[in-house]
């Protein structure tokens, strides 16, 4: 796309969180902290999209998010985009990926589970959609998780 084409002012240094689809985009925001932020926050949503229809785009001025928060990401909306920007260029694209383990982000559904009742994280095993509950073996789908 032509850079003066652009929907959404470009950003010097920061990250574009891109193709999150757009019923996901305030979870997105939510879920990184986004609207604690002191730096600029631009959300948009309900542009046109060929990969996901719909989609919501993200650009954060002046952050780099951590392994820890983009795998938060992930459970949320997997196959989003994150650019990072550095003198209005992006210098690193990468595709979300779901990982194999999620730790302290997915609350087990299962009330006897001892994550729900002693302060521990929780710790599932992802294949495919569905998470495994490390220590009750409980399984849920990715698409139906409460966060903790």
């Amino acid at each position: 796309m032509n850079k003066k084409e652009r929907l959404v002012a470009a950003i010097e240094h920061g990250t574009v969180i891109d193709h999150i689809p757009a019923d996901k985009t305030y979870e997105v925001a939510s879920l990184l902290g986004l609207f604690n932020l002191k730096t600029p926050v631009t959300i948009g949503i309900n542009y046109p999209s060929q990969k996901v229809g719909n989609k919501g785009i993200i650009k954060v001025s002046d952050k780099f998010f951590t392994d820890d928060e983009i795998s938060r990401l992930s459970v949320v909306s997997p196959k989003v985009i994150l650019s990072i920007i550095r003198d209005y260029e992006v210098v690193e694209k990468k595709t979300v990926e779901t990982p194999n383990e999620i730790i302290g982000i997915v609350k087990c559904n299962n009330p006897k589970c001892i994550t729900n009742n002693e302060p521990m994280a929780t710790h599932f095993h992802v294949e495919g959609n569905t998470l495994t509950c490390h220590y009750c073996e409980k399984e849920q789908d990715i698409n139906k998780v409460e966060l903790v």
